[in-house]
């Protein structure tokens, strides 16, 4: 199953005696672990909590405790990290896992135990008599990095969960923000519907104001502020990287992949390639590749070539050392905006 399917049969109180959660994606895996310790165990009931790490305590053992009555409460919660032996190859561990018990485990848990296997590993192996036990009389989670074409449908899971719209051009912004990190991408949502309030839209506007910037993500802005010519914008975004600690030598690297993919994209466009192709071929995000598309037009192959030389001699500057480099990295800027 899915996470969000998941997700949602425990939030519905629907719990099973026994899960399995694997995959990358930690964001998922934590979130599930929360939501599952809050169905089964009343707050702060730590008596009937256990976790074990496999690597260290014998599946056997585990069982052992699960079939145990709880002292006090209805129900025994266990974690169970590093079930390696699910895997294809098992890890080598000082002591032999009793995988008979577990399997007669599964074929008939107890109602008073729920037992959590928690495997950050991208792949199980399902052949295996007891992965195929854990589908049947458990839940399995995969709890793997959402893909690229998904991103969209989980900002507008969360957005319905929290009953507020997001606008189609604000999606493209949270994408290239934040959709490396599940967490913050959650994080971000939650304050921009604090701030539209229940049933409010977020524009794009309100998304740029508000959501944390990346340093990738503001070195598109600051192209935007050079191709503008506002020079007050682009040294106002300049010191809001100072504060991400970024250095005048990276955000200098920054800026020259974005102008040289610009570039890049002008040479296949004129070559005939489609967005799909230019994403293939560059291996760059879509929303990057769109936006360089817009921009290309405004620039002649020569203009964006002498932007990627001035580029490259302020790096140089910086780097031998002949001027200060938040001052080269401000006339930076002032060249590129006066040459447009």
């Amino acid at each position: 199953m899915t996470y969000l399917e998941v997700l949602k049969q425990v939030k519905n109180k629907q719990i099973s005696p026994v899960y399995l959660l694997y995959g990358t994606e930690a964001f998922f895996i934590q979130n599930l672990k929360k939501q599952i310790t809050k169905a089964v165990l009343p707050a702060d009931d730590f008596e009937n909590l256990s976790t074990y790490d496999l690597a260290e305590t014998p599946i056997q053992e585990v069982i052992a405790d699960a079939e145990t009555y709880p002292f006090f409460g209805e129900k025994k919660l266990i974690i169970a990290q590093n079930p390696t032996f699910l895997k294809a190859k098992s890890e080598k561990v000082p002591f032999e896992h009793d995988i008979d018990t577990l399997q007669n485990y599964l074929t008939q848990p107890v109602d008073y135990s729920v037992i959590v296997f928690i495997a950050t590993y991208e792949k199980i192996d399902e052949r295996k008599k007891v992965s195929k036990l854990l589908k049947k009389n458990g839940t399995v989670a995969v709890c793997n990095p959402i893909k690229e074409h998904d991103i969209s449908k989980w900002i507008k899971t969360l957005a319905d969960n929290l009953k507020i719209t997001i606008a189609p051009d604000a999606y493209e912004v949270l994408e290239l923000e934040l959709a490396a990190n599940l967490h913050l991408l959650q994080s971000e949502i939650s304050k921009l519907a604090l701030f539209v309030g229940e049933g409010g839209t977020v524009t794009k506007d309100i998304a740029e104001d508000l959501i944390s910037h990346t340093s990738n993500s503001s070195s598109l802005r600051l192209v935007d502020a050079v191709i503008e010519g506002n020079l007050h914008k682009a040294i106002s975004i300049f010191k809001d990287l100072e504060k991400m600690k970024e250095e005048p030598i990276a955000l200098i690297g920054l800026l020259a992949f974005q102008f040289r993919t610009i570039l890049r994209v002008k040479l296949l466009k004129q070559k005939g390639y489609s967005q799909p192709q230019m994403q293939k071929q560059l291996g760059a995000h879509p929303y990057v590749i769109k936006i360089a598309m817009g921009r290309e037009q405004r620039f002649t192959t020569q203009a964006l070539q002498e932007i990627l030389d001035k580029l490259a001699n302020a790096d140089a500057t910086m780097k031998q050392g002949k001027m200060e480099k938040d001052l080269a990295f401000e006339l930076l800027l002032y060249e590129l905006i006066k040459s447009k």
